[in-house]
């Protein structure tokens, strides 16, 4: 059973840092790209960084982050992270880790999502 679970969620000021935590479990960590997207209240779940598996690829990121944020991972410890730095009261929302692919037993390619964990950026 695919599962991902973040972490690292707080309340943090403008200008602040935060790390987040995704760890994987139930599918080859290792084989596939993971990704952060992110919610804020009213709006859509949109994208915000990408990083390849073993199959090769791009690191990925929002333009609006680019620059600010980085994403990493550590396919021993079966995590990726995603390094927040000089925050902004717009990168409040609930974020989440994503994962395509499919799984066994199945026959259709799916995104997986954890359960969001929240970062609000206020004074």
């Amino acid at each position: 059973q695919v599962r991902l679970v973040e972490s690292g969620g707080a309340l943090e000021q403008p200008g602040g840092s935060l790390r987040l935590s995704c760890t994987g479990s139930g599918f080859i960590f290792s084989n596939y790209a993971m990704s952060w997207f992110r919610q804020a209240l009213g709006k859509e779940r949109e994208f915000v960084a990408t990083i390849p598996g073993d199959a090769g690829g791009r690191i990925g990121y929002q333009p609006h982050v680019k620059g600010r944020f980085t994403i990493s991972r550590d396919d021993a410890k079966r995590t990726v992270y995603l390094q927040m730095d000089s925050l902004e009261p717009d990168d409040t929302a609930a974020y989440y880790c994503n994962v395509n692919l499919m799984a066994s037993g199945d026959d259709k390619w799916r995104d997986y999502w954890g359960q969001g964990t929240q970062v609000t950026v206020s004074s």
